[in-house]
């Protein structure tokens, strides 16, 4: 029996030298694939595209009424009728308001029946003047002379009549309230039946045109000499784009450039006119304004993930022939809908990294996406 559990120990023995041996030869074997390093790290690729591209200036726009009028009397009396609805659209002369003019009549009235006493002395005078000139010899000089002097005095006094008749038609003329611009009106700002007054601070109705509209904007000053040269060029497009910063609302043209600058903000005021046949500016509204200074012809494109950011500046990682990234520094004209626009550091058709970047280093392996997938450029 001990001679057996001795050959049994050594047999055991020989079997975990045996296994030891294989496992040794076995890692050799395996130490060359490890040598190969890490595997490539999958990405999702594209190209770098070339097309025209607008570049637009980014503005904070309020709309601002074309014209807006507080429609005041002019006389003082009694508000008889108020002719409109609000919120009517009206046009230049469309009667608002019927002030009482039975006062104003009285008063005309009363001027030209003034105009008429005077007309008939005017003429008796005449006549006495030319009695005392067919007795010159029998009548003093000086008679002759009073009786002229009364004669003009008189014409004087129908011409003050004539300049009467035309005022108090003018006052009754007032007393028919009128719109003075095509617009839409507001909310009524006295009732029928009150007495009215040319003093009075508030008026009747706000009368605001909305058709055309314009949207008053800010810019930096930096940006005043390139707007000048395409001003000067042609009519420069404007959109008023929804506080959503996607929803363009209308379309419009670059009216006015402030003539100085706000100091206190470095901003320059600018203006632009919509046509607003939709009526979906209003007056009051803040929307976006969104200047086209230009359009680059050619511009290298790529989706706003290619560009990152570092501590020195903007770079993208670039995709060589050996499937191995390279960190290109780039250099960003503006980002517009998911895509940026480069101004330097890239070439049309290079094959950048579009998404997964956060794996890479300068020099890493990587296995681009297939052409289709989700992010990638077409090619």
């Amino acid at each position: 029996m001990a001679i057996t559990q001795t050959t049994v120990c050594r047999l055991g023995i020989g079997l975990v030298s045996l296994l030891l041996a294989i496992g040794v030869i076995t890692g050799c074997r395996q130490k060359p694939a490890a040598s190969s390093g890490p595997p490539p790290v999958p990405v999702v690729a594209g190209r770098v595209a070339q097309r025209d591209v607008p570049i637009y200036l980014d503005g904070l726009g309020t709309v601002q009424a074309f014209n807006a009028v507080t429609v005041h009397v002019r006389v003082d009396g009694e508000l008889k009728n108020v002719a409109f609805t609000e919120g009517q659209d009206v046009k230049n002369g469309d009667l608002l308001a019927q002030i009482d003019p039975d006062p104003f009549r009285a008063a005309l009235e009363q001027a030209e029946a003034k105009k008429a006493q005077d007309e008939a002395q005017l003429a008796n005078a005449h006549i006495e003047l030319e009695r005392d000139l067919s007795a010159s010899n029998a009548v003093a000089k000086q008679v002759v002379d009073t009786q002229r002097a009364l004669v003009d005095q008189l014409a004087a006094q129908v011409k003050s009549d004539a300049a009467a008749i035309d005022s108090a038609k003018i006052q009754l003329a007032y007393t028919t309230v009128t719109s003075p611009i095509d617009g839409r009106t507001g909310v009524r700002l006295v009732d029928q039946g009150n007495i009215v007054h040319a003093t009075d601070a508030n008026g009747l109705v706000v009368v605001t045109q909305l058709k055309p509209i314009s949207v008053a904007f800010t810019l930096p000053e930096q940006t005043l000499q390139s707007i000048r040269k395409e001003h000067a060029a042609g009519e420069i497009t404007v959109l008023a784009v929804d506080r959503d910063n996607r929803t363009v609302l209308a379309t419009g043209t670059l009216a006015v450039v402030d003539n100085q600058i706000d100091p206190t903000t470095g901003t320059i005021r600018m203006k632009a006119t919509f046509s607003n046949d939709d009526l979906r500016l209003w007056p009051g509204q803040f929307v976006n304004a969104r200047l086209l200074l230009t359009t680059r012809k050619d511009g290298l494109v790529v989706p706003a993930s290619v560009v990152q950011r570092g501590p020195d500046g903007s770079y993208a990682f670039v995709i060589k022939p050996d499937q191995t990234v390279a960190v290109q520094p780039v250099k960003v004209a503006q980002i517009e809908n998911g895509e940026a626009l480069i101004d330097t550091g890239l070439q049309p058709g290079q094959e950048v990294v579009v998404d997964g970047q956060y794996r890479l280093q300068p020099g890493s392996k990587v296995k681009p996406a297939e052409a289709g997938k989700p992010g990638a450029v077409e090619k």
